[in-house]
């Protein structure tokens, strides 16, 4: 199915009939923690689609949710929206009954700078957390952007820019294919590069979308698409597509209490809508799964400090939550992750993280072993639990690359799960730790 999806500029402006826009209002004050040694760096963006378009959204569960995660849970009710507002520099997180005021603020500024209706606007924050939003800056922004609305490559790259905190390069992808004879697009960015292990659900309420999901920096992705969709069709399969990509990334194991991701779809491609499980539905399906796992693999590659990043697979599983818990316990070990940074193919690391995990394990049948990304050339440093005869310089030239894929075999069912998980280097700890004397060192 991948092959008939053709990459094409133009990130979230590429599908037809959305503009966008990204401006620097100083949301987060020049000298005020990390990010301000970037200068004016865009910190407001706008997507804004001709017509109304059907919207889909996933939220954190985590119980700690910020104002803007909460305004757009509660419109994705109507179903619909038209313009998206998002910043950098303050999460609007942890501020009380000011950061809800402050985020409908947003949303009705935003559509009364459009003359739209009321609800078309959603809302998207990252930064800082605890601190109230400066929004004579934003409305001034918002004003802005709307002036420098454009649908070009640099208008995309403006916007992407806007969205970034400590990510060190913009997240983008288009592509073009086919769906009931009609040319459809699917364009999205994202960011994100700490505090990075979404779990996220349609409304941001537990559980997350289990077994898939997972119990100063944040997730967001935003989505555009010139297909015609269903609200209810568009948003089982933003479940799906969310449930394989965002939710099988971890950084360094902190869920965000801003991540959000949202989808809007204009409908201008000219396609006849589709009902769930329509060779239609598949095809679009397999479309937005490919867009969201390659923007969450962008994120993970830019993850803060990040120097290797692992694919961890474990089948064999016998129950798809276990096989989900044992990924994530070796995925967000610390010790696991330290080795993957020097090079060293601990397995004695990782079978511990599987043994501490709430799996049910057995360990004379547990499989270790190391291949190229999408080999299926395995060398296996364990055998039912027990060292192979792999020698430790074959390991080590094993987990040398930048990538690479950890398999694990609990052998004992037949569930499986897999993570997209970051090392953990000096540079992560020398980046987050900061120094409370001097606020610019201080990170989100």
């Amino acid at each position: 199915m991948k092959k008939e999806f053709k990459e094409v500029s133009g990130a979230i402006v590429a599908p037809k009939g959305f503009s966008t826009s990204g401006v620097f209002c100083d949301i987060k004050k020049l000298g005020t923690g990390k990010g301000s040694n970037k200068g004016p760096k865009r910190d407001l963006a706008l997507i804004v689609s001709e017509t109304p378009a059907t919207v889909a959204g996933m939220f954190t569960t985590n119980q700690v949710c910020a104002a803007p995660v909460k305004i757009c849970a509660e419109r994705m009710k109507r179903g619909t929206a038209q313009v998206v507002v998002v910043n950098s520099g303050n999460a609007n997180a942890c501020t009380g009954k000011q950061g809800l005021a402050d985020a409908r603020e947003m949303v009705s500024f935003t559509e009364r700078s459009f003359n739209f209706p009321a609800g078309s606007a959603l809302v998207g924050s990252t930064g800082r957390i605890g601190v109230t939003m400066p929004m004579d800056n934003v409305r001034a922004g918002i004003i802005e952007a709307a002036i420098l609305l454009g649908s070009t490559k640099e208008h995309a790259d403006h916007a992407a820019e806007a969205i970034m905190t400590s990510d060190s390069r913009p997240k983008q992808i288009a592509i073009e294919f086919k769906l009931g004879g009609k040319t459809v697009r699917i364009g999205g960015m994202c960011k994100g590069a700490g505090m990075i292990q979404p779990g996220m659900s349609p409304t941001g309420a537990r559980p997350a979308t289990l077994p898939h999901g997972g119990l100063h920096a944040t997730m967001l992705c935003f989505i555009t698409t010139d297909a015609a969709v269903d609200a209810k069709v568009l948003q089982a399969v933003l479940n799906e597509a969310v449930a394989h990509s965002f939710n099988r990334i971890t950084v360094d194991g902190d869920m965000s209490t801003n991540d959000t991701v949202l989808v809007l779809a204009n409908g201008l491609a000219g396609n006849k809508k589709f009902k769930v499980q329509s060779p239609e539905f598949k095809v679009f399906s397999a479309a937005l799964n490919h867009v969201a796992l390659e923007l969450a693999k962008m994120i993970v590659r830019d993850g803060e400090g990040v120097h290797r990043v692992a694919t961890v697979r474990v089948n064999g599983a016998k129950t798809i939550q276990d096989a989900d818990v044992a990924a994530r316990a070796v995925a967000n070990s610390a010790l696991v992750k330290t080795s993957w940074h020097g090079g060293d193919p601990n397995w004695g690391r990782i079978i511990d993280a599987i043994g501490y995990s709430a799996a049910k394990v057995v360990e004379e049948k547990i499989d270790i072993g190391y291949s190229a990304l999408g080999s299926k050339k395995i060398l296996w440093s364990l055998k039912r639990g027990q060292p192979t005869k792999a020698t430790f310089k074959e390991l080590c030239a094993a987990v040398a690359p930048k990538e690479f894929e950890l398999h694990i075999n609990l052998n004992l069912g037949k569930a499986n799960a897999v993570m997209y998980a970051a090392d953990l280097t000096e540079a992560y700890v020398d980046y987050n730790k900061g120094d409370v004397t001097d606020p610019t060192t201080l990170g989100g």
